[in-house]
Order: C-alpha cells, then structure tokens, then sequence
C-alpha cells in the first residue's frame, strides 16, 4: 500500500461506491472509538484531582500526556504507513491502544499519577497513527470538492463517542460522594492510601472492557477489505517544494493548535467550573453529564455542518463559527449562573466544523505535498497538550472562569485564518491526485 502522508499523489485502486462505502463504514469507527477514549479524559482530570489531592496546573498534565503524543508520534506514524500501509497502521494503531487501556490497571493498583500519565501516552500513540491515515484517508474517498463534507460527517461520529463518553465516565468512574480534599488531608496516612486505591480502582473495569473491546477492534479491521491507495505518479516538481513555502498550510497549523488547545481546555475545566457554586453549584458527578451537551453540540453541529458545507464556503462558515464560539465564551466569563453554564455549553455547537473545515483549507492545493502536509496539521494537535496546561496555571492564579480568556484568543485566531489567512497562496502545485 501508498500512503499520503508522504509525498506522492494517490487514488484507490478500488474506486467503486460500494467499496468507498464500506471504508467509510469501517474507518468512521475509529473516529467514534477515539472520539470516546478522548473524551474520557475529562472525567480523569476531576477525578485524579481529588485522588492526589493536585492543583489544576498539575493535573493537566493528564492532557498534555496525551496530546503531547501526538506531536512526538505524527511523524513516525506516517513512516510506518509508508512502510506497512494504511490498514496495517490502523491495526497497530488500535493494538497500542488496547496496551494504553490494559496500564491503567497497575496505574490504578498502585495508585501512581505517573504511570496514569504513561498509560495515557501510550494509549494517545495509538490514537496518533489512527488520525495520521484515517483523516486524510477519508479525503480521498470521493470528490475532493465534497472533502469538508465528508470530514465533518466522520468527525460527527467521533462527537457520537464523546458525547457518550460523559456519561460512561460518570456512570463507573466517578463516586456519587467523594471526599473533599480538605476531608482527605485530615485522615491517617493510612487511611488515604487505602482511599486513593479504592477510588482509582473504579478506572479498572472500564479500561479493562475498552482495551478488550480495542483488540476485538483490531481482528475486525484485520480482516476487512478496504481500498487500496496506490501511486498515481511523481511529480519531479515536489523535490524542490516544501511545506514551509505554502503559507496557508502553515497558518492552518497554527488555527488546529489553537483549536485542539481550545476545544480540550474548555473540556478538561467543565466539570470544575459547573461545580463552582456561583456557576451550576453541583456535585462532580451531575457535573460530568453535563459535559455530554458540550460535546453533543459537536455532533449535532457536524451532522448540520456536513450539508452546510455542500451549499457555503468552508471560510465562510468557519469565521461565523469561531466569531460566535468567543461570544459564548466571553459571555460565560461575565455572567453567572444558568447564563455563564449553558453559553460554555453551547460552545461545543460551533466548535463542530471547526477542525475539519481548517484540515481541507489548509491542504487544499497542496498536490504532492498534500501527506506532509497532512502530517503537520496532525502534530499541530499538541495545542491541547500545551494550552490547557496554561489554561490550568491561569486558572491557579485567577480562578477558572477569568481562565477562558485563553479560547477566546484561540477563536479570535481561527477566525483570522478562515477570512484571512486560508488565502494565502504559495508555489502553484499539481492537485489532481487528491
């Protein structure tokens, strides 16, 4: 099998409506089953808050372990899909997944935040080489006038699993009365550490089921047929073209860390901000279902995106989207109560087209170059390792809500690049391939 994520431009050898269908059917899977683990990390990070008694900018760790892979791992993922081909990277993909899940069994038997945070890393490597080929695998199942469209149909599957998420997480993860810290801190040494391992113990059963189900995953996709994607031919041309001259490609890397950095913090702080009593005053675990329409609005809104963007320009959309998630944000800051709740919540609406819309604007008349480039917007994604993690240090010294003036900066940006910064042209390259 090709790949593009290098540098040749590709086609499916099997190129009938039958054959695409079915890829999508299998690959829109992998973006519901890490759209779901992701998700997860939502309900961690209040959980092993209070485990090991951690202030916010500790415990975003938990997101920069994850989305840190990302970066480290987008470019050997591609490499390996050179080497051993699209559905065999799926494969392994969803193998290292199933290891991330089985760690946090001794992760929680100890209990150790390190290891939590190793087991998320490798768990997100996986995830890494499933959006290196699955993303722009997608693109080239179909017109590539209708690549937005299909992106953000998939994309609205991967919402499917975070919007579930939540609700799975608060279910089995998270206690109906959990101590407070200040309860913790006042018991015998003893007693805490058999605490602490009772209360990670609820992360086993779940993870053990998820990594079961990963590696139930893995033989399925082993065995399926998908199309192939095979050398159309070399451009001689490419050689002397880099990534670095197409100043689209580059801004829209910037638009997906300011995104991913966006979407994640605003994620990782709900069920902490819903539970402050000037906001939803609830316990954590009303709180984490709440999440569930943050990331609903995702799908709901990419479903409606999908069709949206066969009628308007993809920058068109993405500015209106991006102009109206800051409003949200900003009225959330001001207000309080139901008001500064529900307009946090509603963000997840509007985040919904944004990261396939900037994906197809920014590799659009790439060619040759459309895998490398591919490439660098995946491990542009380490924005939601690094933003919540400053989101989390403002946040200790200004409170929570004050903190969201991060995603605001973030949207400000995307919708510069959707009016702006998408239209900016480098060298003409050939696109016939994609």
């Amino acid at each position: 099998m090709a790949n593009i994520t290098q540098t040749d431009p590709v086609t499916t050898t099997a190129s009938n409506s039958s054959g695409s269908r079915g890829a999508m059917v299998i690959v829109t899977s992998l973006f519901f089953i890490w759209g779901f683990l992701t998700c997860l990390n939502d309900i961690l990070v209040p959980h092993l808050k209070a485990i090991f008694d951690l202030n916010y900018a500790q415990v975003m760790m938990v997101q920069f372990s994850f989305f840190s892979a990302y970066f480290i791992f987008a470019v050997p993922s591609g490499k390996i899909i050179e080497w051993i081909g699209y559905k065999r990277t799926m494969v392994l993909g969803l193998l290292t997944m199933g290891l991330g899940a089985f760690l946090f069994i001794p992760a929680a038997s100890v209990p150790s935040f390190p290891l939590f945070l190793t087991a998320l890393m490798v768990l997100a490597a996986g995830i890494t080489a499933l959006q290196v080929s699955a993303n722009p695998y997608v693109a080239v199942l179909g017109s590539p006038e209708t690549a937005s469209s299909r992106l953000n149909l998939t994309q609205a599957f991967n919402s499917l699993g975070t919007t579930i998420a939540p609700f799975f997480g608060s279910m089995l993860i998270l206690s109906a009365a959990p101590k407070t810290i200040a309860e913790m801190r006042q018991m015998l040494p003893a007693n805490l550490q058999a605490y602490r391992l009772h209360e990670a113990a609820t992360v086993k059963m779940p993870y053990l089921g998820l990594a079961v189900a990963l590696l139930v995953l893995a033989f399925l996709i082993a065995k399926a047929h998908l199309p192939v994607l095979s050398v159309e031919h070399h451009d001689p041309g490419a050689a002397t073209d880099s990534v670095w001259k197409h100043p689209h490609l580059v801004l829209g890397a910037v638009a997906i860390f300011a995104y991913v950095g966006a979407e994640v913090s605003i994620g990782s702080f709900l069920v902490n901000y819903l539970s402050l009593p000037q906001i939803g005053d609830m316990t954590t675990k009303v709180a984490a279902r709440y999440v569930a329409l943050y990331w609903g609005g995702a799908m709901v809104g990419r479903f409606i995106g999908s069709a949206l963007l066969r009628k308007f320009r993809t920058g068109t959309l993405l500015a209106i989207a991006a102009g109206v998630a800051s409003a949200l944000v900003l009225t959330s800051m001001g207000t309080s109560g139901h008001i500064a709740a529900w307009a946090i919540l509603l963000v997840g609406l509007f985040n919904s087209i944004m990261f396939p819309s900037i994906f197809t604007l920014s590799i659009d008349g790439l060619g040759p170059l459309t895998g490398k480039g591919s490439g660098l917007l995946v491990a542009a994604i380490v924005g939601g390792a690094i933003l919540p993690v400053i989101q989390g240090v403002i946040a200790d010294h200004i409170g929570v809500q004050h903190a969201f003036i991060l995603p605001v900066v973030s949207y400000i940006y995307i919708a510069y690049f959707a009016l702006k910064g998408s239209r900016l042209r480098g060298p003409a390259v050939a696109t016939e391939a994609i």
